[in-house]
């Protein structure tokens, strides 16, 4: 049995007893299985966003982009921080005022009924494109890391049951202290196995002069280039302002400044790591020209000593774990809190509410399964996906600092003039008029928004008198 494999059964015994005993935390309300009872830390809100952020696409994504254009690949994770960093300051403290759930939640509580089902629609249909990347990318890493044991077919089916077993079993408390793990593991076996990459490999010099001349591997900015930059920036900043699974981990946080806090940190702790990513990426390019990009890092990997690969791609996958179960988790939220508990069953017992939330991971994790076996391009696939919560985050910023703009139809407007521009964007290329469909979905979603407010004259609650009233 090779040590590679022997070191990633390990690892995932060691997360299967982390979350047996955050069982004994989330037990008891459905409020301790789904936000860790409002009790997270600084330092598990920190590994938490962390954790969600450097998945799959901030590691084999990355590597993939980097084998492809070189190390300005990097820029999607500092992308990934900057946006963290940006929600840390403008928004934690708004939705800890609110005291809410999930995103639709604040939809129904402002806007029309039809404005929260297409809310509730499109926030769980992202997560599960983000998440079926993850699927897709933690296949790719045990595929490569014991060939003789996992096929990418079998690769992606172990994953998928081992995200949805976790996450089943301790919800946040589960996925926070996993993460601690996560966390530290994938960290330390990224930089140790680049460090390595690089002194194997001869040096950065060497490593330069054997990549071929007609890409600028080593530009911090031409491989991508700037616009392709600031649309992540863009997309990103966006994605942390409205998306569910970021929102349900700053509103486990224990108060106000405990989530500031770590969303600042992990934020800053994110935008290096990418680039060391991109740095392996284009590593592998020298080493294997001619492979899949999709598994260009786990080959160069496994080049290095057994231990230190075992170690790394060990590392690599708990990105992809860290990832997947927090979008899971919330989007079984999403189905449990905004649609059951809404339209089916309002009167539900906690004890129940909790038992259809556990249900719900278990559907929407092997639902998850037709998207990864369908999608290929995890950066691209990504970016198309992630750009509707522009809808999103313009319903939110207006509902939390310019009520007076918003009337009851403007969330359901919005959002269906955010999917409009996506599936024309997929359909009818001459639209494509901007260099990515973030800034026409700004644009549009911003327009409608505004239009709302001068033709519709039903005017929405103030956030302030809302609260007032609950008190």
């Amino acid at each position: 049995m090779s040590i590679p494999f022997l070191i990633v059964c390990l690892y995932i015994v060691m997360l299967f007893v982390i979350s047996y005993f955050a069982r004994q935390r989330s037990s008891g309300s459905a409020t301790n299985y789904v936000l860790a009872g409002r009790q997270l830390t600084t330092p598990l809100i920190t590994v938490s966003i962390v954790g969600l952020a450097v998945g799959g696409a901030s590691t084999i994504g990355v590597a993939e982009q980097a084998y492809k254009v070189g190390i300005s690949a990097g820029w999607y994770t500092t992308a990934w921080g900057i946006g963290a960093i940006v929600m840390g300051l403008l928004v934690a403290q708004k939705y800890r005022e609110l005291n809410i759930t999930t995103i639709p939640e604040l939809l129904g509580r402002y806007y029309d009924k039809k404005g929260m089902i297409a809310g509730v629609a499109c926030q769980i249909l992202i997560q599960l494109v983000v998440m079926s990347l993850q699927y897709i990318a933690g296949g790719s890493i045990l595929c490569a890391l014991v060939p003789e044991v996992f096929t990418f077919t079998s690769g992606v089916l172990t994953s998928a049951a081992v995200f949805i077993g976790i996450t089943a079993i301790g919800g946040m408390w589960s996925a926070s202290l996993c993460n601690i793990l996560n966390v530290t593991l994938k960290y330390i076996g990224i930089i140790l196995a680049t460090v390595f990459s690089v002194s194997h490999a001869g040096g950065i010099d060497q490593i330069r002069l054997q990549l071929p001349a007609n890409v600028p591997y080593f530009d911090w900015f031409d491989g991508v280039g700037i616009l392709g930059i600031l649309s992540w920036i863009i997309v990103l900043v966006t994605v942390n302002l409205s998306l569910q699974s970021i929102i349900q981990i700053s509103l486990g946080a224990k108060d106000v400044q405990t989530a500031r806090r770590g969303f600042i940190i992990g934020g800053l702790m994110m935008l290096p790591i990418g680039f060391v990513s991109a740095l392996m990426g284009v590593i592998a390019k020298t080493m294997f020209p001619d492979v899949s990009p999709a598994l260009a890092l786990p080959m160069t990997i496994m080049s290095l000593n057994p231990v230190l690969a075992g170690i790394t791609l060990a590392a690599l996958w708990a990105a992809d774990v860290s990832t997947a179960c927090s979008l899971l988790l919330s989007s079984a939220t999403l189905f449990s809190q905004d649609i059951y508990k809404k339209f089916i069953n309002p009167t539900v017992s906690d004890t129940h509410y909790l038992t259809v939330t556990k249900c719900s991971v278990l559907v929407l994790g092997l639902l998850t399964l037709l998207f990864a076996m369908t999608i290929s391009g995890i950066i691209n696939t990504l970016m198309i996906g992630l750009s509707l919560t522009a809808a999103f985050s313009i319903i939110v910023l207006f509902t939390l600092f310019a009520p007076g703009l918003c009337r009851k139809s403007s969330a359901f407007f919005t959002i269906m003039t955010g999917v409009l521009v996506l599936v024309l964007w997929q359909s009818f290329p001459p639209i494509r008029i901007f260099p990515h469909v973030i800034y026409l979905e700004w644009l549009a979603c911003l327009a409608a928004f505004l239009l709302t407010y001068l033709l519709d004259r039903v005017t929405i609650l103030s956030p302030k008198l809302v609260q007032n009233e609950k008190i």
